[in-house]
């Protein structure tokens, strides 16, 4: 009998990284998943046994992988696998899901990518380290969003370390100055009538080079982006304030209510007033 413990994550505020879900299984022999595609990053680490991976690559070819004891796989947000345990020695894994606008980074920092999705660590204690970080996750999901958070991080942390091939300092190249200043500057700024225009001016770039590189290391382009991160701010006043649906719009670069009211559901696919009323803190 499969032993499941799965857990979904009760926020999706944090910007950077968050967790969507996690968990932790005991295969039966021959238990598969897929074919499916996911919306988010999601790790698998095997603690035992092996099982196969079918995964599509960069061109769409449906690659076979081994996967055993000690080493792990990484689904890609829209990619299409299935992944079985072994008939004779089936797996048991933990898994994150996880995504943010770091995550596209990490992963490639980790050298993990559709044509290289299998994980192999190059140090044994590093490993060991992530897989702890997984598993205190797993074990400790009655714990407050920001402590699991806190834990997320630590396994990014081990988990690009024990790849092997993350090397520090040698991606801090002009393109990453340029965008990390273009962060800088939203995040000081969202509340403020800012256009493309004028954050690629303050980089000292024209907007096609600037949306150009941005959309290479975050995956959005600045305006998506710009977009998301608003939306974000105004879930978290929507959650923890009694500001009107028209003050938080105000709060967040949007004067216009309409306009507001429609970037949320563009993100969010319900009404600001609708996602408070699911999603708003009650206090005791």
């Amino acid at each position: 009998m499969s032993n499941l413990i799965f857990s979904v994550f009760p926020s999706e505020n944090f910007v950077d990284l968050g967790l969507y879900q996690f968990g932790r299984e005991q295969c039966d022999p021959s238990h598969s998943f897929g074919p499916a595609a996911r919306n988010h990053y999601l790790f698998h680490y095997c603690l035992s046994g092996t099982g196969t991976l079918y995964a599509d690559n960069s061109r769409g070819e449906t690659i076979t992988y081994q996967v055993r004891s000690g080493q792990g796989f990484m689904i890609f947000p829209g990619q299409i696998t299935t992944y079985i345990a072994d008939r004779n020695l089936p797996w048991e894994y933990t898994w994150l899901e996880f995504d943010g606008l770091r995550a596209k980074e990490c992963v490639e920092l980790a050298g993990l990518s559709p044509d290289n999705p299998v994980f192999k660590a190059r140090s044994k204690d590093t490993a060991e380290a992530m897989k702890n970080e997984m598993l205190y996750i797993v074990e400790h999901r009655e714990e407050s969003p920001f402590h699991l958070i806190g834990h997320l991080y630590l396994f990014i942390d081990f988990f690009m370390r024990a790849s092997g091939s993350m090397r520090f300092g040698q991606g801090s190249t002009l393109r990453d100055f340029y965008v990390k200043e273009a962060l800088t500057y939203i995040e000081q700024n969202f509340q403020n009538a800012i256009t493309v225009e004028e954050i690629a001016a303050v980089c000292g770039l024209n907007r096609s080079y600037f949306g150009k590189i941005f959309h290479e290391a975050t995956g959005k382009s600045p305006q998506q982006f710009l977009i998301s991160y608003r939306m974000t701010k105004a879930a978290e006043l929507l959650k923890l304030t009694d500001m009107s649906v028209a003050d938080t719009g105000n709060a967040v670069g949007y004067p216009n209510q309409l306009h507001f009211s429609r970037a949320f559901k563009s993100v969010y696919g319900v009404s600001p007033r609708e996602w408070r009323n699911k999603n708003r803190l009650r206090r005791q």
